[in-house]
């Protein structure tokens, strides 16, 4: 296997569209690192220059340490699984897997030792004498990553391999990957727009936005300690709450403006990051899950009170959105709670209910650059 690295790609087609704008990424030997980011974020092309499939404005590729750019995708010896399963229809399973290996005249023993290791950890041995006409969904797309495995690639590029599956069937292939890679011991390159996919399988995450990395982070520390805005709300279901905020300061006490409601802040609060009375803009935010229901009558710090807008029941789950007037602006605060707890409300629409607001849970923006100017004390401890 082998390692990746990126440095500064550009790439402008005819049109003028600037898809990449100085992309770096670096994806160490035997690791999965996600590229994950909004439609249009620029993924498939940056996973397309690296298997040689699109030539680049700017910047250089390297495998193994050796420069690639200007190499065809042939001599590169990168595997790539596409969102569909590109399968010759008219080869059995076995021919199928074995079209990358002739290519590269491989001698017929090796083809089949080869064909019948992977296909024995795919769990596809039976299925290699069917044309893929005959074979379910998820068969054909483990026949895919088969024919990628079976090359022995230095690195595997994977496009949205399973976007196109049903819920459950996706949720299996999820675990399958992971122990794939791992038993494969491949460098594994996987793009996806679907975050619970790189939550829950990637090493790192690389997010990227219009173009432009936004952050590079394990898992975790990209949800506990997104850098952005933009990577405080792309990542995490439900999305963050996110409302402009004012910070006053008078006679010793200082306070939160949020959505309409008063959070008091204390100078220990006020003393863990820079000194925000240089910011113009706040946008602050907070997670749906470390928002708490309260009682429309309920007393005391943080308290924001509202009506029912919706109520959304999510299994073990509620999501309720509370709709709280703050000026001339209509807010809307979304509180994930659990079933047992949400009973414990009303959840006939416009009935009264508040929100309680703890200012440790809350992260703050300069709403100019989109830079995280405050991170939040405690996080939660959940990825998604």
């Amino acid at each position: 296997m082998g390692e990746l690295r990126v440095e500064t790609l550009s790439k402008t087609f005819k049109d003028g569209t600037q898809a990449l704008k100085g992309v770096s990424l670096h994806v160490e030997d035997r690791e999965a690192v996600f590229l994950l980011g909004p439609s249009g974020a620029g993924k498939t092309t940056t996973l397309r220059i690296i298997a040689g499939l699109e030539e680049v404005t700017q910047g250089a590729v390297w495998i193994r340490g050796r420069n690639v750019t200007t190499w065809s995708p042939r001599d590169r010896n990168v595997a790539m699984v596409y969102d569909k399963h590109s399968l010759f229809p008219h080869m059995a399973v076995f021919e199928n897997l074995a079209y990358p290996l002739r290519a590269r005249r491989l001698a017929k023993n090796d083809i089949r030792s080869r064909i019948d290791a992977v296909a024995d950890t795919l769990q596809i041995s039976e299925l290699l004498d069917r044309r893929p006409s005959e074979l379910s969904g998820g068969q054909m797309q483990r026949v895919a990553i088969g024919r990628a495995l079976v090359r022995d690639a230095d690195v595997f590029l994977l496009d949205e391999p399973i976007s196109h599956l049903d819920a459950q069937l996706r949720a299996r292939m999820r675990v399958e990957f992971k122990r794939l890679q791992r038993e494969f011991e491949a460098t594994m390159l996987y793009v996806s727009h679907d975050q619970l996919e790189a939550m829950t399988m990637a090493d790192r995450i690389i997010l990227i936005n219009e173009g432009r990395i936004e952050q590079v982070a394990a898992p975790q520390t990209l949800f506990d300690e997104p850098e952005t805005l933009f990577a405080a709300t792309f990542v995490g279901e439900p999305h963050m709450n996110t409302f402009p905020a004012q910070l006053h300061q008078e006679a010793g006490n200082a306070r939160l403006l949020i959505a309409g409601g008063d959070v008091p802040i204390d100078d220990d609060w006020l003393g863990r990051g820079p000194d925000l009375s240089a910011v113009q803009d706040l946008i602050a935010g907070i997670r749906p899950q470390q928002v708490t229901l309260a009682r429309p009558d309920e007393r005391g710090a943080g308290i924001i009170r509202g009506v029912v807008f919706a109520v959304e029941t999510l299994g073990s789950r509620v999501v309720f959105d509370v709709e709280i007037s703050g000026g001339s602006k209509q807010n809307v605060v979304r509180v994930l709670t659990s079933v047992d707890q949400a009973r414990a409300f009303p959840q006939e629409l416009n009935a009264p209910i508040a929100v309680r607001i703890d200012p440790d849970f809350v992260y703050l923006f300069d709403a100019a650059d989109g830079r995280t100017i405050r991170q939040a004390r405690f996080t939660t401890m959940q990825t998604i």
